[in-house]
């Protein structure tokens, strides 16, 4: 199996629930306050490790507490943290979580996730990836470290992943960089100008990206499924029936097991199909990690009636 390499975000997240969202200057009462192991690119990792891929994390967190519970978390799942550096000089990164009806609004706190440079992911890269390995990574890192390592990583020829989350801008040069480009609808629309509904706004989208230079694309509809673009083919993907519990890990646990799948050269298909069902495990349980299931609970997974 090929090896996953992770370069993102370890946060803790504080999570709280209310019955509706507050109004500007409104203080309301909030409930079932929990604390979680987060950060996109920590839940991705241990997605793709819990479904079976050997994967190393590339990152940072402060030489305090939650650093050290995450890095904890991480390990404990067998996720190679050689490379997740604790940083004396600023604090863990946080995500503040605000969950109602199953939505969520999150604030992120990115503290020690920006201090990652770019020597240090490319020494990183050499030692950990060979090639036609995967890297996957976010935009939870510092914006050019994280266009820097998906050039690095494709020059080493590993097959880059790139879910460009939270949404922002990516400049034309570094499209060709990315084997495979993962987005929601509302990324979708950032970086296209298209918002997705329909199968043919998909298509739409994809082509898009895929005259920019990117190999292939993923777009993620929630509810509606997922679809899968490239030169040769389109592959649509529907979602599976659950009880929707919390939706904070979904997009993550999607991403973390497909490319689980993928290190297994299991075609794409097949590939989309596991991580929607990982992806439906998640949102029936609370929390991120800790609500990202293993891979013997996908491989059993059964659709809600």
């Amino acid at each position: 199996m090929k090896k996953v390499v992770v370069l993102g975000s370890l946060n803790m997240d504080l999570s709280i629930e209310t019955n509706r969202m507050p109004r500007n200057g409104e203080t309301i009462d909030g409930k079932s306050f929990f604390m979680s192991p987060g950060g996109k690119g920590a839940n991705q990792a241990v997605a793709a490790q819990k479904s079976g891929a050997p994967t190393s994390m590339i990152g940072s967190v402060g030489n305090d507490l939650f650093g050290s519970q995450l890095i904890s978390s991480l390990k404990k799942e067998g996720v190679d943290c050689t490379h997740v550096m604790q940083n004396d000089s600023t604090s863990t990164g946080i995500a503040m979580i605000i969950r109602n009806a199953g939505d969520n609004r999150i604030i992120l706190g990115s503290g020690a996730n920006y201090t990652v440079d770019e020597a240090y992911t490319s020494q990183a890269l050499q030692e950990i990836a060979n090639k036609e390995d995967i890297f996957l990574t976010q935009f939870e890192s510092d914006y050019e470290v994280v266009l820097h390592s998906l050039a690095k990583a494709k020059s080493q020829g590993l097959f880059t992943v790139f879910n460009p989350a939270p949404a922002k801008d990516i400049p034309e040069t570094a499209y060709p960089s990315i084997d495979l480009l993962i987005v929601n609808q509302w990324e979708s629309e950032m970086l296209s100008g298209i918002y997705p509904k329909t199968d043919k706004d998909c298509e739409d989208a994809i082509k898009l990206f895929l005259d920019k230079g990117v190999s292939s694309v993923i777009i993620t509809c929630g509810a509606a499924g997922s679809t899968y673009g490239d030169k040769e083919q389109l592959i649509f993907v529907p979602s599976f029936k659950t009880n929707v519990v919390d939706t904070t890990a979904a997009g993550d646990t999607y991403i973390g097991a497909l490319v689980a799948s993928l290190a297994n050269e299991t075609a794409m298909k097949d590939s989309m199909i596991y991580a929607t069902k990982a992806a439906s495990l998640a949102i029936s349980k609370q929390g991120a990690q800790e609500s990202i299931p293993y891979k013997h609970e996908i491989d059993q997974f059964k659709e809600v009636n």
